[in-house]
């Protein structure tokens, strides 16, 4: 990355993303899962929610970022499932912005440890050698052996009980950007993420959308290899369209195809407000499509699913019906998404997408007051209270919004860890209905009330 890249990503305030690197069994995991900021798992029995996790957001103070975890490099290994995952460490090492280089203090400097190293010294780029399981003074006899690399500075930790991390992540924080400070001119637009799997029509429909070719459009999967953004206007409302690359399955994404990873479709919705799920009309709803719609889910991006190719469907007169029947029982989680059937070669029905697009971002950014959420869901909870907990009655003083974009309310109860997850689900629902936010995601937290 150049200099000059690296300072305009630090003014937008994006995230960066550190990829933790190293032979098998050095502890990349135990530092990814000290590190990650572990959010609460969607609780529903559902195909496609419940994902493999080998990357996370977390925090260090107030400095965001994308933290990856990558299975392991071994340079020379020959089995197929090594060579994948040398493949993956090394698209990770592309793609990242900050890398730690982490190897195993037991088991000494290895060749392998150095043939990284190697590779890593062609990178300009931020990289950081640490040496891991360091988990006492006596293991420290084991550290100069490691600085036959060549490096000036290298960082000594125990990943398991949290030694020397705090001083690693400092030095860390040092390369990372401040959070985005919502800059006004930014704010005047609608962020669109442009989201799907490969070849269902996302280009075609960025196209359709600007009116002329902004994008390669290509028969090929994968034929986008960067997020490309375009500021443009509908009448008097403003928006920026990202157009991503799609996102592959796991199992099919390589060197060969394509540089380009999740990482960089979960960056482009961290800074939309909101997400384009495009799905091939003539495949339905898909797993794969399910897994990246959890992605929007759980980003908190406001969501509005646009079947494509819908001129390519026979049809009669329960088509329509039966698609939003299943579209919404694969992605249950977000059955507030709407949906639109459209065809961006002919342009059939795409103008309707910002219809649903202005309603949503409506909903999305709608403040209500505290006086009138109280209001609001005095009656509710009259009439459906919490649980009882430890034999006594939870009670909930009072509740307010505390943020837009997604709307998050916060439940001031007395026991916060007592309330269970059904009537959390309950005071969701009761907040989409009675205060019109039925087509987007919505948040609640609670927390323990004063004296």
């Amino acid at each position: 990355m150049t200099k000059t890249s690296e300072q305009t990503r630090a003014r937008s305030g994006a995230r960066r993303v550190i990829a933790i690197v190293g032979r098998p069994n050095v502890g990349k995991s135990t530092l990814f899962n000290r590190l990650a900021e572990r959010k609460k798992a969607i609780i529903i029995d559902q195909p496609g929610v419940t994902r493999d996790r080998n990357y996370a957001t977390g925090h260090w103070y107030d400095l965001p970022f994308i933290i990856v975890d990558t299975g392991g490099f071994e340079p020379l290994a020959s089995e197929e499932i090594m060579i994948q995952m040398r493949e993956q460490t090394t698209l990770a090492m592309e793609e990242a912005d900050i890398i730690i280089f982490l190897m195993d203090g037991q088991a000494g400097l290895m060749a392998a440890d150095r043939e990284l190293a190697d590779l890593l010294r062609r990178l300009a780029k931020p990289v950081f050698y640490v040496v891991n399981k360091m988990d006492g003074p006596k293991s420290e006899d084991a550290l100069p052996d490691f600085f036959r690399l060549g490096v000036a500075e290298i960082y000594s930790i125990s990943s398991q009980h949290g030694r020397g991390i705090d001083d690693l992540m400092d030095r860390v924080a040092l390369h990372l950007a401040p959070a985005e400070d919502g800059d006004e001119r930014e704010e005047e637009r609608v962020r669109i993420a442009i989201i799907g799997k490969p070849n269902v029509g996302k280009s075609s429909l960025v196209n359709k959308i600007l009116g002329y070719a902004r994008t390669i459009v290509n028969p090929l999967p994968g034929t986008t290899v960067d997020a490309i953004d375009t500021p443009f206007s509908i009448g008097d409302k403003n928006y920026l369209l990202v157009d991503t690359a799609g996102i592959r399955r796991k199992s099919r994404i390589s060197l060969q195809l394509e540089k380009y990873s999740v990482m960089q479709a979960i960056r482009t919705m961290e800074r939309s407000h909101l997400a384009l799920l495009v799905i091939d009309a003539q495949e339905g709803m898909t797993e794969q499509d399910a897994k990246i719609a959890g992605l929007a889910y759980e980003s908190g991006r406001a969501a509005v699913v646009v079947v494509n190719k819908w001129d390519l469907v026979a049809k009669d007169n329960y088509t329509v019906g039966k698609y939003v029947l299943d579209i919404r029982d694969k992605i249950k989680f977000m059955d507030y998404a709407p949906i639109v059937f459209v065809s961006a070669l002919s342009g059939q029905r795409v103008a309707k997408i910002f219809d649903q697009v202005d309603l949503v971002y409506g909903q999305y950014t709608k403040r209500i007051s505290t006086a009138e959420v109280n209001k609001g869901m005095a009656e509710i909870l009259s009439r459906h209270p919490p649980s009882r907990s430890l034999g006594r009655q939870q009670s909930i003083a009072y509740v307010t919004q505390a943020a837009i974009k997604p709307p998050t309310f916060v439940f001031f109860v007395r026991d916060p860890q007592a309330i269970h997850f059904s009537y959390e689900r309950f005071l969701i629902n009761q907040i989409r209905e009675t205060f019109s936010f039925e087509q987007v995601p919505v948040r609640v937290i609670f927390r323990k009330k004063g004296k």
